[in-house]
């Protein structure tokens, strides 16, 4: 085999090739590499890119991209075969497709799914990564503008009292912390736990369940404490939420649960030796996690109604027990 020439035998030492024998390896409308019919006329213009699937240039020129006239391109789209510019490439397996082609090809791609039928979709847990950023920025307005901090604190913190007035302090209060350390657990517990329950759940059912796990907690401190107790903060209920529902998955899919039980049993007696732990919040927030783990974890694949439906009712059942004590 010769390099540029074809698949002719190569010229010897010394000997020039001959572009229209068997050695020069000639093409059909061209002389080669070199000659018009490579790039010209019957190469990327007319019959090449330039053809029927292709876009061509102003009167016979150069390709270019269907979706900008202006620039001109000699990559193609291994589905359609058009010129594709730089912007419309997207990256497949075998080289880039174009814009429109990588689209029909999303859609036309089976829908993968979690362990519990949510949609896997891939990529970082921006659920997880959300709620972080949130918790953290919020924490930094403590030391960055204090005026601001304190007036976004009194307006989030959970107060029993103010449950009836103004239920949002149940969820709100979990983007608030009683300082760094406070913070810098319960993230730290997030990053490990959340990134790993978004992938076995899906983004939907984790976000539902930390939410409803977060306001379990409130739910249980408004309960368990009273109406009249002091104010509390942090995502130690949603935290706690994850640890049960972990503890659940794992022992539904075969994985150890030693060592979350142990997280588990460790936090719980901190929560009645370390003053000022609201541990009702932690009880709460560690049963509507479980519950609704196991309602994912056994509910049939096939009817995700009944995960949904379980969903609202776990809330409704949280209402319900809030108006109960507030009333």
């Amino acid at each position: 085999m010769s390099g540029f020439g074809g698949y002719g035998p190569s010229p010897q030492p010394g000997q020039e090739p001959d572009p229209g024998g068997a050695g020069g390896g000639a093409v059909p409308g061209g002389g080669g590499y070199g000659a018009p019919g490579s790039y010209g006329a019957s190469g990327y213009g007319a019959s090449g890119y330039g053809g029927p699937t292709g876009q061509p240039g102003p009167a016979g020129g150069p390709p270019v991209c269907p979706r900008h006239p202006d620039r001109v391109s000699y990559v193609s789209c291994q589905r359609c075969r058009r010129p594709v510019c730089h912007e419309c490439q997207r990256p497949a397996t075998v080289g880039v497709h174009c814009v429109d082609c990588a689209r029909t090809a999303a859609r036309s791609r089976p829908t993968v799914r979690t362990v519990t039928g949510g949609v896997d979709r891939g990529g970082p847990p921006v659920i997880t990564y959300t709620i972080m950023a949130i918790c953290v920025a919020i924490e930094l307005l403590r030391y960055l503008a204090p005026p601001l901090y304190g007036q976004i604190f009194s307006e989030l913190v959970f107060w029993p009292a103010y449950g009836a007035a103004e239920p949002y302090r149940f969820l709100t209060s979990t983007l608030l912390h009683g300082g760094i350390w406070h913070l810098a657990f319960n993230m730290y517990a997030l990053y490990l736990v959340g990134g790993q329950l978004e992938r076995m759940l899906g983004r939907s059912r984790y976000l539902a369940l930390y939410l409803l796990a977060a306001v379990g907690g409130s739910v249980a401190y408004l309960l368990i404490a009273g109406v009249d107790a002091v104010g509390a903060v942090g995502a130690s209920g949603g935290v706690f939420g994850l640890f049960g529902a972990f503890a659940v998955l794992m022992r539904k899919f075969g994985g150890d649960t030693r060592q979350i039980l142990v997280i588990i049993g460790i936090n719980a007696v901190l929560g009645f030796v370390i003053g000022g732990i609201a541990w009702q919040a932690h009880l709460g927030g560690l049963v509507v996690g479980a519950a609704l783990a196991a309602l994912y974890a056994y509910a049939p694949r096939e009817r995700e109604w009944l995960q949904w439906v379980g969903s609202g009712a776990v809330l409704v059942l949280l209402a319900g027990v809030s108006a109960a004590v507030l009333a």
